[in-house]
């Protein structure tokens, strides 16, 4: 919390890391540190971000009179917290908001329009009163916006349209659909367009109130885009299958390790170990699927970026997950 009011954007982007990883204990300290209203808009920012992160459902009164803030950005930022629980127990409460956020003329144009987009990931039947209501707003920006949110319109097959509305507009209801999309046209589209479905995705997994089947169901969506950007070569979103290997509670979709398997560089070692003993102290076998090809992953990586045992990332791995690395290492069966 110290380092999260510290002037360095460095210092707080790491505070902001370690703070998501404590996850709800940190949250009340953290709400409470928004409603004192003495630190700074960069720091406040922070807080609501590392809120969004963690998506506990405490947050979201905090972050709902933080909408009120005067500095914009900190707005903004209390509008994407709250974005995070529209499908949630209190999404009513969460579109109420956001609506009068958005009809408002009196707000500024980035908070109203941050609104609209939120809303906009709502089903068509939800949204259409706010866009009618929008079509006359003497913002131009606003009614642009407020246009774009129209549901997705593409003929039967088209899954290239299909894709670039799912980015430029919202995201579909159906995750299977959009999946299934991704892996028949994912090739035409452009490698920041895919990144770009990345991340619309994993802000689509954050939304609470999704049961885990559904949620594993969009996970395995944002799998296949990671597949399609590997296929090409792309790193470009490599820090996210990091991420959630790092955060992982059981087996992945294996798309992520397909990907992983063929773009990782020596940053995922780690990230690799971890997950391998994590998932044998929670009674995994190292025989079953999982292991083996976390196991296959960490080998390809190691020869093709010519790690050594006496590589930094190596010699960690060694030091915190006794015995790990002696499995992982090529040339044991």
């Amino acid at each position: 919390m110290a380092d999260l009011m510290s002037e360095r954007q460095v210092v707080r982007e790491g505070a902001i890391a370690r703070l998501t990883v404590i996850g709800g204990r940190a949250v009340e300290r953290l709400t409470a540190f928004l409603d004192t209203r003495e630190a700074a808009p960069r720091n406040r920012v922070a807080a609501l971000r590392t809120l969004e992160a963690i998506a506990d459902q405490r947050a979201l009164d905090a972050s709902l009179r933080a909408i009120d803030d005067p500095d914009a950005g900190v707005a903004q930022a209390a509008v994407r917290v709250a974005r995070v629980f529209l499908r949630g127990p209190r999404g009513a409460t969460v579109v109420d908001r956001l609506t009068e956020v958005a009809l408002n003329r009196a707000r500024s144009e980035p908070i109203r329009l941050a609104a609209i987009d939120a809303l906009s990931t709502l089903e068509s039947s939800t949204v259409q009163p706010l866009r009618d209501a929008l079509k006359d707003d003497p913002s131009e920006e606003v009614r642009a916006l407020a246009q774009r949110t129209r549901p997705l319109t593409v003929e039967p097959g088209d899954h290239e349209g299909y894709l670039r509305q799912a980015v430029e507009r919202r995201l579909p209801d159906d995750p299977v659909a959009l999946r299934h999309a991704i892996a028949q046209a994912a090739g035409p589209l452009s490698l920041p367009l895919l990144h770009q479905l990345v991340e619309r995705i994993r802000d689509r997994e954050r939304e609470a109130g999704e049961a885990p089947a559904v949620r594993a169901e969009w996970m395995a969506a944002r799998a296949a885009a990671h597949v399609a950007l590997a296929s090409r070569g792309s790193r470009l979103a490599l820090y996210d299958i990091r991420e959630t290997l790092e955060t992982a509670a059981g087996p992945l979709p294996v798309e992520f390790l397909s990907a992983l398997t063929a773009v990782g560089d020596a940053s995922c070692l780690e990230p690799i170990a971890a997950a391998f003993d994590r998932a044998a102290a929670s009674g995994g076998t190292r025989d079953d699927w999982w292991h083996r090809h976390l196991a296959s992953a960490f080998r390809v990586i190691v020869a093709r970026e010519r790690v050594t045992r006496r590589h930094q990332v190596a010699r960690k791995i060694d030091r915190r997950w006794k015995g790990v690395l002696t499995e992982l290492w090529p040339g044991r069966r």
